[in-house]
């Protein structure tokens, strides 16, 4: 009788110290938009669906839905994702680069190789996907954040006594031109590939653009 009741009491235990279930709350909902980032990049925005992001993440068909009110709202947040991977590469390139022109030409390739990195994604972050980006405001707050160092950097370039209409304007001309150059890559207006001739250009454009805004403020 004991011995019966010892062996119960050990299968009791052995119960009792199963292991959790591999999600708990809260790991869930960034599993999902890990998987939805993963086929983002591989297979584009539109052929995203819950069920091949809830088979990407071994979960249920029903599991997405517990998390996002829908396909756009998951794609929302990976948008947001990224432009916070965004801008935190950006502040990297900033803190590692030099002054004066080397620093502004550092942002801005840095924030070309971001684009060709992650093509689909950086597609998404800017419009494609998502019919009605005013639904999530925390995009748009991502995506401030995101253009931060740009304009840190390019404050910093001009000085202090260039007006500050004028610094804010620099801002999103400079934002303008790195993401035009990236989208002329990723459309393949340009050569599609890291080629020496594309960074140099690139570059150049840059650099002729942080040349002109050293004629129009304190800039050395």
């Amino acid at each position: 009788m004991n011995a019966k009741k010892t062996r119960n009491g050990n299968r009791t235990a052995t119960r009792k110290a199963a292991p959790a279930r591999a999600y708990h709350h809260g790991d869930l909902r960034s599993a999902l938009v890990s998987a939805a980032a993963a086929l983002l990049e591989r297979d584009g925005a539109e052929a995203l669906s819950f069920r091949a992001v809830a088979r990407a993440a071994n979960v249920s068909q029903a599991a997405p839905y517990n998390h996002f009110a829908g396909r756009e709202e998951l794609l929302a947040t990976v948008a947001e994702q990224g432009f916070r991977a965004l801008e935190a590469a950006q502040i990297a390139a900033a803190e590692r680069a030099g002054t004066g022109v080397s620093r502004v030409i550092s942002l801005g390739m840095d924030y070309i190789a971001f684009a060709i990195a992650h093509p689909q994604l950086y597609r998404l972050m800017f419009g494609v996907g998502v019919a009605n980006w005013c639904a999530y405001p925390a995009v748009a707050e991502a995506k401030h954040r995101a253009f931060e160092p740009t304009r840190a950097v390019l404050a910093d370039y001009l000085g202090a006594a260039t007006p500050s209409a004028t610094r804010e304007a620099a801002a999103h001309a400079g934002w303008g031109l790195v993401h035009g150059l990236a989208m002329l890559r990723l459309d393949g207006s340009v050569a599609d590939r890291a080629g020496s001739d594309d960074l140099e250009r690139e570059a150049a454009a840059i650099e002729l653009f942080a040349a002109s805004l050293g004629r129009m403020g304190s800039a050395p």
